[in-house]
């Protein structure tokens, strides 16, 4: 069989199976589960890897979960992942009505599509004629919510990163791991099908809490200490760097006060906010972090408040893997056309697939088939084609490009791959950098 003979047999499998892989993503997105929790999410994956006869592993960062695909033969192993999580958002249609969780952000379809290229590949048979492996992963806790839960997890020593890419880099799943790519379902332009490439931000996360001395709202004030007011105070004096920001640098500070106080006629004493700082290089973060706590501080100082500020680690910038796209490019074009593919620019959004990019060659291109606004109720599937079956068909034979054969193409792309960070290099970085924070 020729490759495009096999390419050609990929396809017509997910075609056959359109149906299920459109009703896994429809599924997903009514029922969506927040980060280190999607439990049933994690089930329902591990039940089509069990369908497909893969070498499964679970309980991977708490819910992840792993099937793999072997070839017998030496060669890359190629990791086509999925994310299992959703982001809070209750007014969206398939919100969770008790904790507010929702697929405004497309994992639903990155899990259906990862699946879909599981299912051409091993039902074609494709693997007789690759070398190496594929690892189908469904991980978790993308999306940076809920950081005080998760700082709570790290605290008692269940995590070490809020991210699950980063939790399963630090576990030692990646060890093993020569290549990456994921699909991000998105609302693009309606002559645009598929964008390809392009960079994003990287953030610091922060937690804060202000601490002053309660008293009757009405009575006394005067013998408390507002810390709602020294909060109000530091987030104004954010503000007043914003102006410092460079705009090359893409910095991006957005706060949110996740409790105000305990009682309307009591002087707040505990008052806690959750923000980023986010832009496109790890130094212009690291010098929008400083004046962020700086900032910080001097609303706790003015009035006379007490101030705890927690760096978390974040995300690193996302940074594509230019031979990769490229193949992947060349698969997108053959399905949809020249003209419906588009490369893409500079993102300020953040995601921990750019950390995977800093120490193996990763993809992270988005295929359209939503409408609305990312993280908003509008954000639903209006095209399931373009949303779940063609990023399975993109993945599927972009792994075949790169695992044909002695997989040479693969094997080029490793060779010439010049990894920005060592694993060691990455973990005593996030170490140094939040430590700088305080």
């Amino acid at each position: 069989m020729t490759k495009e003979e096999l390419k050609r047999a990929v396809l017509e499998q997910i075609d056959k199976h359109k149906d299920k892989i459109i009703d896994l993503g429809q599924h997903i997105m009514a029922n969506p589960e927040l980060g280190y929790k999607e439990f049933k999410t994690s089930a329902l994956v591990r039940e089509h890897f069990e369908e497909l006869g893969l070498d499964i592993t679970e309980g991977l960062a708490i819910t992840g979960v792993s099937g793999v695909l072997c070839s017998g033969k030496q060669g890359p192993n190629l990791c086509i992942m999925g994310e299992l999580d959703a982001v809070v958002c209750p007014g969206h249609p398939f919100a969770d009505p008790v904790t507010g969780a929702a697929h405004a952000c497309g994992h639903n379809g990155q899990v259906a599509s990862m699946v879909g290229s599981a299912i051409g590949l091993v039902h074609s048979g494709a693997i007789e004629y690759l070398s190496g492996k594929i690892t189908f992963l469904g991980v978790p806790a993308e999306e940076y919510v809920e950081v005080e839960y998760r700082q709570n997890l790290r605290k008692q020593g269940k995590i070490r990163f809020l991210g699950g890419k980063q939790e399963l880099v630090a576990r030692g799943f990646f060890d093993d791991i020569d290549m990456a790519m994921m699909v991000h379902m998105a609302a693009l332009k309606p002559d645009t099908k598929v964008v390809v490439g392009g960079t994003s931000n990287g953030f610091i996360g922060k937690l804060v809490r202000y601490r002053g001395k309660e008293a009757h709202a009405g009575g006394s004030p005067h013998l408390g200490v507002n810390a709602l007011n020294a909060a109000i105070l530091g987030l104004m004096a954010v503000h007043m760097q914003r102006e410092t920001f460079r705009d090359e640098d893409h910095i991006r500070v957005h706060p949110i006060i996740t409790k105000g106080g305990d009682l309307v006629n009591v002087i707040p004493a505990d008052v806690r906010i959750e923000t980023y700082v986010r832009g496109k290089t790890l130094k212009a973060i690291k010098d929008a972090n400083k004046k962020v706590t700086r900032a910080l501080k001097a609303g706790a100082a003015a009035i006379g408040a007490q101030v705890q500020i927690e760096d978390i680690p974040g995300y690193l910038p996302r940074i594509s893997n230019p031979m990769l796209d490229e193949v992947f490019r060349k698969n997108a074009e053959q399905l949809v056309g020249k003209h419906m593919v588009d490369s893409g620019t500079h993102g300020t959004g953040s995601s921990d697939m750019g950390d995977i990019m800093h120490l193996i060659p990763a993809i992270h291109p988005s295929c359209g088939g939503a409408k609305g606004i990312a993280h908003s109720e509008e954000f639903v599937v209006e095209d399931p084609d373009t949303a779940y079956i063609l990023p399975a068909k993109i993945m599927a034979l972009t792994a075949i490009d790169v695992l044909w054969g002695d997989a040479s193409v693969g094997l080029q792309i490793i060779e010439e791959f010049e990894p920005p960070m060592t694993k060691e290099k990455y973990l005593s970085m996030w170490e140094e950098l939040v430590g700088e924070g305080d």
